[in-house]
């Protein structure tokens, strides 16, 4: 068993719905994009976005997590699940 000892509290879930938000928008930047905070490491997107356009529902999913997967990587990842994420084209 390994036991981590963080040196400084996680951040508030406000503050990683900002760094979603900022992630999504630097790969998908026409999109519209909503994220909320469900509780501490889990969180809700919804992103519109013309590029999906003739992209599966999967293929869409994909491409946003492409944008994200940094704040989902690691021991100390602030994102540890994404409960529900809904992806459309206008």
């Amino acid at each position: 068993m390994v036991i981590q000892i963080l040196s400084s509290p996680p951040p508030e879930p406000e503050e990683i719905v900002g760094r979603l938000d900022q992630a999504i928008r630097a790969g998908l930047p026409e999109a519209e994009i909503v994220v909320r905070a469900l509780s501490p490491g889990h969180f809700e997107i919804e992103v519109v976005s013309a590029g999906f356009e003739g992209l599966s529902r999967v293929k869409q999913q994909q491409a946003v997590y492409t944008t994200i997967k940094h704040l989902m990587a690691g021991d100390a990842a602030p994102v540890h699940a994404i409960d529900r994420m809904v992806t459309r084209t206008p």
